[in-house]
């Protein structure tokens, strides 16, 4: 189960600005913030957005930034907003997010503290234990005049309005919008987001000393109206940092495929899926990922990229990226299955190989492949080879070619050579839904048993 706390390795805790530093993780500091992490143990919140029910990969630069924060001897506090899900924080958007209701947002906040577990170290017995916190804990019973009266009016309205996240959406006039929030605009709703997230460095700073906050680049507005609100009401000092945000070098957005986003669920996104989106990173891209993405140190990053610089087609950049994420996300174990699921495509594999694959993963490697049905009483009852490759499928064009191919040698069912006798049965069947036909080295067809 990914990083298991007696892995967890505590660092000297003056070395936090400096870890973030060399690995590219740095893009923004409040002065004094560096000084403020050398005297004593901090504590440092990130907040992430319950929208869905899994984190992606684009939530990984932040949850790392709570990692080293951690093993660099602080405490981290993962922040579920609850309340600030129901609102939609306008920054880095174009338009008006959907609200969830309630019981969905307390069941993506449990999948979401399930899958940073794999990251933090939640134990109570040690000192800097991760704590996990949900925002609407604490403003579901703070009613709208209170926080007007005691929030709103610190905060000025220009103050507001120079923030870069309201800026680039009210420049559209939405007036004459009597909808009730159109897909153009800011709703108030919006624009008063950036003051509930500031109430919550504030209600953190008051209930559990916490005097940092962390986020993408993108959050910085937002993050320095918490630090203001603590000085005007609590006359507190409180600091702000935050990541760049990842991008390609080939100018296509981070985390994302011609599937959607790579999740870190591995019902969204298989094991398999996660890994080969890795391995495939570019020489540029596994340079910087590797700082960013993995606990490896410094020595070995750099000789991790000498060695890859002198061979570049062995990718060993690449490979030791994906299999440090995917263990990390995943497990060791669903590391050497993603392993064993590549290698039916581009290595030697065997029937046992395929048939220890669970159906999503199959069907992601032989994702695009061409398909089939054929009934299950036809492969109960025995299916002609002849016919699972020409008549019943149109796999290859005629009955004769097929017989040309079996007596080539060239064709297999489940990576097994067959000869023109062979009846496909129900013990040929992957995950008792399908059949893998191969014709020489590259050329698959499945059959769909229905």
């Amino acid at each position: 189960m990914g990083l298991l706390p007696d892995k967890l390795q505590i660092h000297n805790m003056t070395n936090y600005i400096e870890e973030l530093q060399w690995r590219g993780m740095l893009h923004d500091v409040m002065p004094g913030a560096k000084e403020h992490l050398l005297e004593s143990v901090r504590s440092a919140y990130v907040g992430f957005d319950p929208t869905a029910d899994s984190l992606h990969i684009g939530n990984l630069v932040t949850i790392m930034l709570l990692a080293h924060f951690q093993r660099c001897g602080h405490k981290p506090i993962a922040l579920v907003g609850g309340a600030t899900g129901m609102i939609g924080d306008p920054s880095g958007r174009s338009t008006e997010r959907n609200l969830l209701d309630e019981p969905t947002l307390r069941h993506n906040q449990n999948a979401i503290q399930k899958q940073l577990e794999q990251f933090l170290d939640f134990n109570p017995s040690n000192e800097n234990a991760a704590v996990m916190v949900n925002n609407y804990d604490w403003m579901k019973s703070f009613s709208f005049l209170d926080f007007i009266r005691d929030v709103g009016k610190h905060i000025t309205v220009s103050y507001m309005m120079a923030k870069d996240s309201v800026k680039n959406r009210i420049t559209v006039d939405d007036s004459n919008d009597v909808s009730g929030g159109g897909s153009e605009g800011m709703s108030f709703t919006e624009f008063t987001y950036q003051l509930v997230q500031g109430y919550d460095f504030l209600h953190l700073y008051k209930e559990n000393d916490c005097t940092l906050q962390m986020g993408g680049s993108d959050q910085w507005g937002n993050i320095t109206t918490g630090t203001e609100l603590i000085r005007r009401i609590a006359g507190g000092k409180a600091f702000a940092i935050t990541c760049p945000l990842i991008t390609k070098a080939d100018g296509t957005k981070f985390g994302k495929t011609a599937g959607g986003a790579v999740w870190l669920d591995a019902a969204r996104t298989s094991a398999y899926k996660f890994y080969q989106y890795w391995l495939n990173a570019s020489d540029e891209d596994s340079e910087k990922y590797i700082r960013i993405f993995t606990f490896l140190n410094q020595t070995e990053i750099n000789a991790l990229i000498a060695e890859h610089n002198e061979a570049k087609h062995l990718r060993i950049l690449q490979k030791k990226l994906a299999d440090e994420i995917t263990t990390m996300v995943h497990s060791a174990e669903a590391l050497e299955k993603a392993k064993r699921a590549s290698s039916i495509l581009f290595g030697q594999a065997t029937a046992d190989d395929l048939k220890a694959l669970d159906e999503q993963t199959f069907l992601d490697v032989f994702e695009g492949v061409p398909q089939a049905e054929v009934s299950a009483s036809s492969i109960d009852a025995g299916l002609d080879i002849v016919a699972a490759l020409a008549t019943d499928t149109g796999f290859l064009k005629s009955n004769g070619e097929a017989r040309r191919a079996i007596k080539e040698n060239s064709v297999a069912v489940n990576k097994v050579k067959v000869s023109e006798e062979h009846k496909i049965g129900p013990t040929d069947m992957i995950n008792n839904k399908f059949v893998l036909l191969q014709r020489g080295k590259k050329n698959y067809f499945v059959l769909k048993v229905v």
